[in-house]
């Protein structure tokens, strides 16, 4: 950060990567659930990563704090990685990938329910609870447009994509209430180690099919560049530009969903979309910040890895 508080250049690149990075894993489902089960996806795409990101985790001694809170680790990781990745993949079977992206950003809207749930009155403010409002009326937009303009979307669909936004609205309450001393590197490797254990004969028990190369390659790319790398390069812009700017490009990610969802799988843009788009993020915003550039309740801080400061960890679609 520059010392009049902007972003250095390094602080922009990396915030430009992060909005890709977790902007375009919702194309990669979508091609790899064209000829891979979702929970083959899910076993991949965690072992994989957890192999990639085992040796940072060892050498700062993350993973060794992590395993002595293995339970809580485990329960992070099936609210983080194991319910919301399946989910994921099964909703991308009749689902756009640029309404996947959007309906998943609706995560501050959750993460504010429950912190009012767990008293936090600060969410019953004019701006923040406007701001619910906004957003809500957006998902209903975005769910009913293609009814209302002519098509139809799977509410089956659009339900397991809501419900992953509320398990990823969860999950930072679990860190944040269990884990707080753990390094985030360490917890995540552990993660993502377990659950691919854990669904390892699953997926190998419903891969029912020869995979395409396309479906390998997304799969792949899911594993290394947006779980990996994605992470390590979190960590990183949380380093450069501090614990309450960091998780911004958030706002960004459903952009790029959107938009490489239309340029590379011709995704219709629906009017629906359109209008529920501005709303949604609008209503997220004023929900998590009140329209200030602060740290908020509704997303409970999180440890990172060592030497860091504590920042909210966003969703890893």
């Amino acid at each position: 950060m520059t010392p009049q508080g902007g972003f250095t250049r390094r602080g922009w690149l990396l915030f430009a990567a992060m909005s890709l990075l977790w902007g375009v894993p919702y194309l990669f489902i979508s091609i790899a659930v064209e000829s891979l089960s979702p929970p083959a996806i899910v076993a991949g795409r965690t072992l994989l990563a957890a192999l990639i990101l085992l040796p940072f985790a060892l050498r700062g001694g993350a993973l060794r704090a992590a395993l002595r809170r293995w339970p809580w680790v485990l329960l992070f990781g099936a609210v983080e990685m194991a319910g919301p990745f399946v989910l994921l993949g099964h909703a991308e079977m009749t689902l756009p990938s640029g309404m996947t992206g959007l309906l998943v950003a609706t995560v501050p809207l959750f993460a504010a329910l429950i912190a009012l749930g767990g008293g936090d009155r600060g969410v019953l403010r004019p701006s923040r609870a406007i701001g619910l409002l906004v957003g809500f009326v957006g998902v209903a937009v975005v769910v009913a447009g293609p009814g209302l303009f002519g098509g139809r979307v799977s509410l089956l669909a659009a339900g397991e994509v809501l419900l992953v936004a509320v398990l990823y609205a969860i999950a930072p309450f679990i860190i944040a209430r269990k884990l707080d001393d753990v390094p985030s590197l360490g917890t995540i490797t552990l993660s993502l180690l377990m659950i691919g254990v854990i669904y390892l004969p699953i997926g190998i028990l419903t891969q029912h099919r020869i995979p395409t190369l396309p479906s390998l390659a997304a799969l792949v790319a899911l594993a290394v560049v947006c779980t990996a790398v994605a992470f390590l390069a979190f960590f990183a812009l949380i380093r450069e530009v501090g614990p309450v700017r960091a998780p911004l490009f958030t706002y960004v990610n459903p952009v790029v969903a959107i938009l490489l969802g239309a340029l590379v799988l011709a995704e219709p843009l629906t009017p629906g979309l359109l209008v529920g788009f501005p709303l949604i993020i609008a209503g997220c915003w004023l929900a998590a910040t009140g329209g200030r550039l602060r740290a908020s309740k509704a997303v409970p801080p999180v440890s990172v890895a060592p030497g860091l400061t504590p920042a909210p960890l966003p969703p890893a679609p």
